[in-house]
């Protein structure tokens, strides 16, 4: 997984899952969903990301057990 904040754009892009998107869907306003050939979610896009996410230039990973 890989997280990528774009102040320039004010987007914060999830990569779930390397691979080229076949769809995109925008789930929520401003909340942008890609998809795999599978329908298998591959990405999130959050855009205006600044108002919609605290602290989007950190990040915390936890995996909990």
């Amino acid at each position: 997984m890989k997280a990528t904040y774009d102040p320039k754009t004010d987007t914060l892009t999830l990569l779930l899952k390397p691979g080229p998107v076949a769809e995109s869907d925008e789930g929520k306003p401003g909340v942008i969903l890609d998809y795999d050939a599978d329908e298998n979610l591959i990405g999130i896009e959050v855009l205006d990301a600044s108002r919609r996410v605290a602290e989007a230039r950190t990040m915390q990973f936890e995996v909990v057990e």
